[in-house]
């Protein structure tokens, strides 16, 4: 699914990265733990957080991710909004718990990521 889709499905606030909304989401991630995030996500993985310090730019680009979608209308902190800008990094606002993001993901078709270890 395109990230497009969902920013509109969602009517998610677009902060940076509108050029980026092409983009393919291959899962979604929850988590505020950004070392979590990082052992956790995969390529492509949308990531649902409340951080809006600058470091969740740095872990996304580290991880391939398609985009963060802060819940809880919070807003990026400028110096987050000018390090996601110059990478290029989709910041997207929803007014919404991440409770109720992750619910309405997952019923367009977003999957969490999965790791069956030695199934």
């Amino acid at each position: 699914m395109k990230l497009r889709e969902i920013v509109e499905d969602l009517k998610l606030d677009v902060k940076t990265g509108r050029d980026n909304l092409d983009k393919e989401v291959t899962g979604g991630y929850v988590s505020d733990l950004l070392s979590d995030v990082m052992a956790n996500t995969r390529d492509g993985n949308i990531w649902i957080t409340l951080q809006i310090h600058q470091n969740i730019v740095a872990v996304a680009l580290l991880k391939n991710l398609s985009a963060i979608v802060l819940v809880n209308s919070r807003v990026p902190e400028n110096e987050t909004i000018q390090k996601a800008k110059a990478e290029n990094i989709p910041i997207l606002v929803s007014d919404l718990p991440a409770f109720e993001v992750v619910g309405r993901l997952h019923k367009m078709g977003i999957s969490g990521v999965v790791d069956v270890g030695g199934i």
